[in-house]
């Protein structure tokens, strides 16, 4: 079995905030004894800001810039800790950075999966994190669940275990409520579920929440993986969410349709920058058709965005059944709007949403 195991920095961390070695430990005796057992492994950790800031002797900041380079400093710190406790095993840690953009672009999508699928080849533990020193708009909250179940996709995983300082989704928040149960099996995300998380906060060490643990699970099954969300500390959970262990956490089952690397992305991995409503025409047609969204369906336009934007698609009674990346900004749009193919200039695209960049969401 491949599996991806996803590790917050609360998990990795001790309360106040320096990397718990021992955890780390914890974390790479189940990952070697299930290698011993002929898994592969793929773990995804986040605690590079975490990492850097006693080197700096800092407390987080709040500005992207300053963040980065303590992401800079406390990378190869968090990397030691891997490489030291994984050569006790006589195994050797890989390490990839990676940005949710690397999922888009073809190119940099085949780079990235043939790495990794290399690295298990050579008989290598990737360790996997996201590119924080360099990138723009990635320090967030939830990028290293997302980027856990983009991996997932990325190495055609059968499990993602996404580990946490909670034992698994709860019907409620178990520490203002008493009767608050685990969740243990999720069979479709709908909306009252994520109305149940909504809000959660991670812990002050990370950035994470059980909101993004579960849209993360959600990423997973429409890729066709198996998700388990779980708590960190409980011994052998790596073992036990492998083998389906009952209450070892909250498990999501995989869809039966696997959406493939970018509409994956369009999806999940990059927020939408505004609406564009359609007529009840054009909804049949990109539902029922799978056609590309033309300017004669378009009613409406919410939003200020440029051309290759993320945006939502909604009907004329105002509910989201799709999301895709605009050919044209927000301005060219609502000029187009309602116009038919022959109306407009020859020498531009037609399209509003080209059906090859837009996905039905359920």
């Amino acid at each position: 079995m491949l599996a991806v195991v996803k590790v917050g920095t609360s998990s990795i961390t001790s309360p106040c905030g320096v990397i718990d070695r021992d955890a780390v430990a914890k974390l790479c005796d189940e990952v070697a004894a299930l290698r011993a057992q002929g898994h592969q492994m793929v773990v995804v950790t986040s605690g590079a800001i975490a990492a850097g800031l006693p080197a700096l002797q800092m407390s987080r900041p709040s500005d992207l810039a300053t963040l980065q380079a303590v992401a800079a400093v406390g990378q190869s710190r968090l990397m030691r800790v891997y490489d030291e406790v994984l050569q006790g095993h006589g195994l050797v840690g890989g390490q990839v950075l990676l940005a949710p953009l690397d999922f888009v672009h073809r190119s940099q999508y085949l780079h990235a999966r043939q790495t990794v699928l290399r690295l298990l080849e050579l008989g290598v533990i990737p360790i996997v994190n996201e590119n924080d020193a360099i990138a723009d708009d990635e320090i967030r909250f939830g990028d290293n669940d997302r980027l856990a179940a983009l991996v997932a996709h990325l190495v055609g995983a059968d499990t993602l275990v996404l580990l946490t300082d909670t034992p698994g989704l709860y019907t409620a928040d178990p520490r203002l409520h008493e009767d608050a149960s685990l969740i243990e099996e999720i069979l479709e995300v709908d909306h009252e579920l994520e109305q149940v998380v909504a809000g959660g906060i991670g812990s002050d060490r990370g950035s994470g929440g059980m909101a993004s643990k579960l849209a993360a699970a959600k990423i997973a099954a429409w890729s066709g993986v198996r998700a388990v969300i779980a708590g960190a500390a409980r011994p052998g959970v790596l073992a036990a969410a492998l083998a389906g262990e009952p209450g070892v956490g909250t498990v999501l089952r995989p869809r039966d349709r696997r959406l493939p690397a970018r509409k994956l992305w369009i999806a999940f991995a990059v927020g939408a920058s505004g609406t564009v409503v359609v007529d009840d025409g054009a909804r049949r047609a990109l539902i029922e058709r799978n056609t590309s969204l033309l300017p004669a369906g378009v009613t409406g336009v919410e939003g200020r965005f440029d051309a290759e934007a993320a945006v939502e698609i909604a009907g004329a009674d105002g509910k989201v059944f799709a999301k895709g990346l605009v050919r044209h900004g927000a301005v060219r749009i609502r000029e187009w709007a309602g116009r038919r193919t022959a109306e407009l200039p020859p020498d531009l695209a037609h399209e509003i949403v080209h059906r090859d960049d837009l996905v039905m969401l359920p």
